[in-house]
């Protein structure tokens, strides 16, 4: 099944590239509390729910439900793995689709094991397929920094062999810029045409991020996290550090003639207002001319 989609060394016009940060992703995890932080952000913003496997793929369906009543966009992680088979696939699909939500993410999964017939995200999104149930907008994993357990020429290959089935692509939490650019260009090297969206650190703290992920059991980022502690500290304090990537990252998209990111993909470990206000916040030179970011709505 062939899937619309634009070339990643064209996603966006030049001048809306300039603006990515005006129109930023947040990633949040199904815990209490969330709503009232994503409450305070713009209607229609987008905002991505993980699958943990402590909390369930229910919990998940469950929460872009309510963002759905908040007027926001939201977007499911949808975790291969933890799937118990066809019959729970459709209960979820269908209660995504009642709720309006026209956008997936689709992971393996962060469990060793699989519950059911779906080892990994590429055969969900088969089945998904096959139902004829695959969404206007699919987006599937992609890894800058490399994955534990995966060799980068299988990941290659698993990314262009998703591309048929989904829309764009959103990289693992990375905090090195170098690493991203390596891996722009080498995606355009290796043919891959999706739009790229690149996961970038919110306004959150190493010990935030290792007790939230404590919490939930978050999986490859956390694990990066807690591996290279000295670095992701050296990053995330003083604030100028995660100035510094989004700054890099809205710079590579203002490029033209490369492969140049469609857009950036906040990782804020339920930080989500701090996280609008530092994005909102930053010099207007550096959101181009995409206009400024919206402010979050509500009290900051």
């Amino acid at each position: 099944m062939k899937r619309r989609r634009e070339s990643g060394k064209a996603a966006v016009p030049a001048a809306a590239r300039a603006g990515i940060l005006a129109r930023p992703r947040f990633e949040v995890l199904p815990l209490s509390g969330v709503l009232e932080e994503t409450g305070a952000l713009p209607e229609q913003t987008v905002v991505t729910v993980t699958a943990s496997p402590r909390c369930g793929t229910g919990a998940t369906v469950e929460l872009c439900e309510k963002l759905a009543a908040q007027h926001l966009r939201p977007v499911p992680h949808l975790a291969a793995r933890q799937l118990t088979g066809r019959g729970e696939l459709i209960d979820v699909l269908d209660r995504l689709a009642g709720a309006g939500v026209a956008d997936v993410f689709v992971v393996g999964g962060d469990t060793d094991e699989s519950a059911g017939p779906y080892p990994d995200g590429e055969s969900l999104l088969r089945e998904m397929a096959d139902l004829g149930r695959l969404p206007a907008e699919v987006g599937v994993p992609s890894y800058p920094e490399g994955h534990p357990s995966i060799d980068d020429a299988t990941l290659w290959a698993s990314l262009r062999s998703k591309q048929d089935l989904a829309t764009y692509t959103v990289t693992q939490l990375c905090f090195d810029l170098t690493a991203i650019r390596t891996f722009l260009r080498r995606a355009g090297e290796e043919g891959v045409t999706l739009p790229i969206v690149i996961g970038v650190p919110g306004a959150v703290d190493v010990a935030t991020l290792a007790k939230v992920g404590a919490r939930i059991g978050v999986g490859d980022s956390l694990r990066f996290v807690t591996s290279h502690r000295s670095l992701v500290g050296r990053l995330l304090r003083p604030r100028r550090g995660r100035d510094a990537v989004l700054r890099g990252v809205a710079d590579l998209a203002a490029r033209s003639g490369e492969t140049t990111p469609s857009g950036v993909h906040c990782y804020t470990f339920n930080k989500v207002r701090a996280t609008a206000r530092m994005v909102a916040e930053l010099p207007a030179a550096t959101r181009g001319t995409g206009g400024p970011a919206r402010e979050p709505r509500g009290e900051r």
